[in-house]
Formats: C-alpha cells, sequence, structure tokens
C-alpha cells in the first residue's frame, strides 16, 4: 500500500502566508490603516522606553539628535539598494516644512520635560490626536463621522482614569510650553497625511530623518559628549525601532483618513503599561487596568463600526 504523501513544511508555510495575505487584503483600508497605527504606537513605546533612559545620561538635544541620525544610518542599506533616485521626494518643500514643524515641537517638548511630573507629561501628549482630528477637519477636508468623535471622547476618558489619580498639576508655567508642542506634532502629522497622496511612506521617512537630524544638529552641538559604545549599540537600536515606527504611522496615514487612526493612539497607554509589566515588572494597579480596558473597548467598537461601514 502506497504511503500518503506528506505535504513540505515549506508548502504549508506558503499556503498560511496566501490566507493570512488574502485575509489582509480583505479588510477595509481604514482598518489596514487602524492597525498599522496601533504597530506604530507599539514601537514608539519601545524606543520611548530606551531614550528616555538614555536621556538621563545624555542631554536631551543631543538624544534627539543621536535618535533621528541612526534613523537615517539604518535606511542607508536600503538606499544604497535602490538607489538615491527611488528616495527623491516629488516636491522638497513639503518635505522641510514637516522637519521644521517636527523639530520645533521636539525642542518644546524636551525644554520642558524637567519641569513636569511625569504622569502630567503622558496626559498632555494625548491632547495630540484631538488637534490631529480637528486640523483633519479644517485642512484636509476630512468627514469625521460621529463613531470617531465618540470613540476619541472615550479614549481620553480612559487616559483620565489611569492618570487622574497620578496629576499633580505641578509644572506651573511649562505646562503651557509642552502643551504648545502638541499642535505642532499635530501640524507635523497633518502634513505626513499631505506627503503621502504623491510620496511613499518610506520615502518621507527617510527624508523625516534627514530634515530633523540637521535642525536638530546645533542644539546637540552645543550640549555634546561623545557617547560610549553601549550608548550607541542603544542609539542603533532606538533609530531601527523609530524608522519601523514611523514607516507604520506613514502608512496609516497612507491607508485611511488621520481621523479614522487617531482614537487607536490612545492604546498607546496600554502597551506602556504592558511593557512596564514584561520588561521591568511593574504590576499595574486598578486604574491602569479599567482605563486599558475602557480604551481597547474604545478602539474595538470603533473598529467595528469601520468594519460594518457605519459612521
Amino acid at each position: 500500500m502506497s504511503q500518503p504523501v506528506a505535504t513540505p513544511p515549506s508548502w504549508t508555510g506558503l499556503r498560511l502566508r496566501g490566507r493570512l495575505g488574502t485575509r489582509w487584503k480583505g479588510l477595509s483600508p481604514t482598518l489596514r490603516g487602524m492597525v498599522w497605527m496601533g504597530c506604530s504606537g507599539l514601537l514608539f513605546c519601545l524606543l520611548n522606553a530606551i531614550m528616555a533612559a538614555l536621556s538621563r545620561e545624555l542631554h536631551a538635544f543631543q538624544t534627539q539628535f543621536l535618535r533621528y541620525l541612526f534613523g537615517l544610518l539604518v535606511m542607508l542599506p536600503l538606499v544604497w539598494r535602490t538607489g538615491l533616485s527611488g528616495y527623491a521626494p516629488r516636491g522638497m518643500g513639503g518635505q522641510l516644512w514637516r522637519g521644521v514643524v517636527h523639530t520645533a515641537g521636539l525642542l518644546l517638548w524636551f525644554l520642558a520635560l524637567p519641569h513636569i511630573p511625569l504622569a502630567d507629561v503622558t496626559a498632555l501628549g494625548f491632547t495630540s490626536p484631538i488637534f490631529i482630528m480637528i486640523g483633519a477637519v479644517i485642512f484636509l477636508g476630512e468627514k469625521v463621522v460621529p463613531s470617531r468623535w465618540i470613540a476619541a471622547a472615550i479614549g481620553i476618558l480612559g487616559v483620565a482614569i489611569v492618570l487622574g489619580p497620578k496629576l499633580s498639576g505641578g509644572g506651573g508655567g511649562w505646562t503651557l510650553v509642552m502643551l504648545a508642542s502638541s499642535p505642532l506634532f499635530a501640524a507635523s502629522f497633518l502634513i505626513t497625511k499631505a506627503l503621502t497622496r504623491r510620496d511613499r511612506p518610506e520615502v518621507i521617512v527617510l527624508w523625516q530623518c534627514v530634515t530633523i537630524s540637521a535642525f536638530t544638529l546645533p542644539f546637540a552641538i552645543a550640549f555634546w559628549s561623545w557617547p560610549t559604545p553601549t550608548q550607541l549599540a542603544w542609539f542603533a537600536l532606538g533609530g531601527l525601532l523609530g524608522s519601523l515606527g514611523h514607516w507604520c504611522l506613514t502608512e496609516a496615514f497612507r491607508l485611511a483618513d488621520v481621523s479614522a487612526t487617531q482614537p487607536v493612539k490612545f492604546l498607546d497607554l496600554a502597551w506602556a503599561a504592558l511593557l512596564g509589566l514584561v520588561v521591568f515588572g511593574d504590576r499595574p494597579g486598578w486604574a491602569t487596568v479599567l482605563g486599558a480596558l475602557v480604551i481597547f473597548s474604545a478602539a474595538t467598537w470603533m473598529a467595528r463600526r469601520e468594519a460594518a461601514g457605519r459612521g
């Protein structure tokens, strides 16, 4: 009796990848954009943990410069492979404006950072999605359906549940300085959305690294101290995470309305809590768990509404 022929593992893997690819392509562009936004948040949480540690050893301006410099360096093999012409933007003006605006936001944020309690910093950071949604209506002409506003409001509620007991309000005038960075970051992301209409995500990410490295270099030189080999290795990892995170974010903006991706941004708080548990062993309190559940429920509800094509 002939023995059944076993299916080669490689064929099984190919079929599995084929099924996953078919299901992925079967999702609406909005849902795929929301998934990419969630991935970018996770990558940025990992990046922020590394940068927070490095900024305690080197000046914040130098840390920011090296983060974007290494973000550029990790992309050079791709540029070498395809040639610089493959990464030429269709118009340099938008890339330069994006670099200027994002650099301005970074400088304000880092100026205020040492003067504001960490919980207050986190809470202020979650004002950016609201500025982005308002800007998407005014400048991009997006029609923000009610479910997106509702999901954003529920997300803010979840953030308030987590951070409310920890807020001190002790930042004084520096709180306003950090708050001023939020509309600048929002403007940077709105420019990114506009750039996706003519440039590929990897082109946008490359020129973001180029422009921000150039614009932050003078501030880094003023506080320069030579990093150790270990610090350089961490910067290399940070550059990789940062470039991947910005690629995911830019791909999300390319696929979906920018307003559709913003409620997913509140998942960053859940990613941060999970990272603290896995890496540092920090057990989240009841407020963190409850707030994360509220945020996750809001994002899931909006995803279901988008999948059903309901506003």
